[in-house]
């Protein structure tokens, strides 16, 4: 099952899972997006919250948290949770559940949430969205991450959308397609003919339980061309580039009468790197060219994410401090007399003598 909390989150749950449990404090969020398996409005005290969202505030998004907090704890297990870090609702409900997850013990691998998180392009999108953000990595995530009771975390980030100009939905529909290509590989280890390795849906989801963050890509695959190389050059576009990997993962399909050793190269090279992965090699006759799907698990911690991100936020702040200075206007000072603005005003209203009185008596106090 998948879970879309907020209005990004919701918009790619329901592409990817038609029968998606959404999650939003907005009826009128929650009426925009398709029919799915279930809708859940939570609750905040503001009643202008039910219409109007959580307005960029995680707060509101906190709040409404406790309304369907019992709810959404029995949900998420087992599940991939969708959200955006930079809104309001997705990342103040997502930000408690990951608080409650923080204090969970003895979560076993196939009850574990996965997290798909949306990062903003910071250069691109409203400040708040990156202050958002840091925040959301700094504490819940960061934590959540330290105890180790959460599956795989997916970043994905909207670079992607704003360099290449894309449409909302097909950017979407971009995410969701990636991501069942990665859950297809034990359907692949079902269906086609095994030739080496085995990754079946145990194995899948031990690894997906993992508390990493997991960087997965596939792409058509060279023998005569060093598999580094191509890795490096094949990175997927959506999401964070990757550090070197703590575990790995992949499937090799070969075309009917291909080759299945050419899988030594690529086992090559991660033992290189001190990583013994889990693959699996079958035969696809549906292809003419190797392909291969790997996922690479990674622990880079949330501090080095926020330098980033924190980085770009001071650079935003310098440039509007910049151009606040610049459109400082400096107003000639105006030397006033009161004696003669008096008499002007006065001449005017016809009682000079009584206010000329009154400021004589002033000046005397």
């Amino acid at each position: 099952m998948t879970i879309g909390i907020g209005g990004a989150g919701g918009k790619i749950a329901t592409v990817l899972d038609p029968g998606a449990t959404l999650v939003n404090v907005s009826e009128t969020e929650l009426n925009k997006l398709p029919e799915t398996g279930r809708r859940i409005l939570a609750v905040v005290h503001d009643a202008r919250g039910q219409f109007r969202g959580s307005r960029k505030n995680p707060v509101i998004g906190r709040d409404a948290y406790q309304s369907v907090r019992r709810e959404l704890l029995g949900l998420i297990q087992g599940t991939t949770v969708f959200s955006s870090t930079g809104g309001g609702t997705g990342n103040g409900i997502t930000a408690s559940l990951l608080e409650e997850l923080a204090k969970a013990e003895d979560i076993p691998p196939v009850d574990k949430t996965r997290f798909a998180l949306i990062l903003p392009f910071a250069n691109m999108e409203p400040a708040e969205f990156t202050r958002n953000t840091i925040d959301f990595l700094q504490n819940p995530l960061s934590a959540a991450i330290d105890s180790g009771t959460t599956g795989n975390i997916f970043l994905f980030s909207n670079r992607l959308k704003f360099e290449s100009r894309l449409r909302e939905d097909r950017f979407n529909a971009m995410i969701a397609d990636s991501l069942k290509v990665f859950e297809a590989v034990p359907d692949k280890n079902d269906e086609l003919v095994l030739l080496d390795g085995h990754i079946d849906h145990e194995d899948f989801e031990l690894f997906t339980g993992r508390p990493y963050f997991n960087h997965f890509t596939y792409f058509d695959y060279d023998p005569e061309s060093p598999f580094g190389d191509q890795l490096e050059a094949n990175a997927n576009p959506l999401l964070l580039r990757p550090e070197t990997p703590i575990e790995t993962l992949f499937l090799l399909e070969v075309p009917s009468g291909g080759d299945p050793t050419i899988l030594y190269d690529i086992l090559a090279h991660f033992i290189g790197i001190d990583v013994s992965p889990v693959y699996s090699v079958v035969e696809n006759p549906n292809i003419t060219t190797p392909f291969i799907t790997v996922s690479l698990l990674y622990s880079r911690k949330p501090a080095e994410l926020l330098d980033d991100f924190n980085h770009i936020s001071e650079a935003h702040t310098r440039a509007k401090v910049k151009k606040s200075l610049e459109q400082h206007v400096a107003l000639p000072r105006l030397e006033v007399s009161m004696t003669k603005e008096a008499a002007r005003a006065t001449k005017e209203r016809g009682d000079a003598d009584d206010v000329l009185q009154v400021l004589r008596r002033i000046g005397k106090l």
